[in-house]
């Protein structure tokens, strides 16, 4: 099977090393992966339609994670999205599940829960 069609996750955030590690992680459990190192870069470069599953920081310069979903809501792209954040709140969580993040995963990761809700998403 190519590549070309097997499912995408895309992982937006601002830190280098945290691309890294998340592209490590998704390819080493048998995920294609697209990183972005901002959600600018992401809406000039990706292809949303061809997205299986949204991995997002929410903490990012200029357009937060759940700023760059809501305009992806906007457009009518229902990608199934997962957020980061190192500053969890009541009011990042209820915003998170009006748009329909699947789940918000506080820093550092639980890489085990991340693979296992990212592989049910894309089920």
């Amino acid at each position: 099977m190519s590549s070309q069609i097997r499912p995408i996750v895309a992982v937006v955030d601002d830190d280098p090393d945290v691309l890294d590690s998340l592209r490590f992680l998704l390819e080493t459990a048998g995920h294609v992966v697209e990183t972005y190192a901002s959600a600018a870069r992401f809406l000039a470069e990706a292809e949303p339609a061809r997205l299986a599953c949204l991995v997002l920081d929410e903490h990012m310069p200029q357009v937060t994670g759940l700023d760059l979903l809501a305009q992806l809501r906007a457009r009518g792209l229902a990608t199934p999205t997962f957020l980061v954040t190192a500053r969890p709140s009541l009011a990042l969580a209820r915003r998170a599940t009006e748009l329909g993040v699947l789940d918000v995963f506080e820093k550092p990761l639980t890489q085990d829960d991340l693979l296992a809700r990212i592989g049910a998403a894309m089920a």
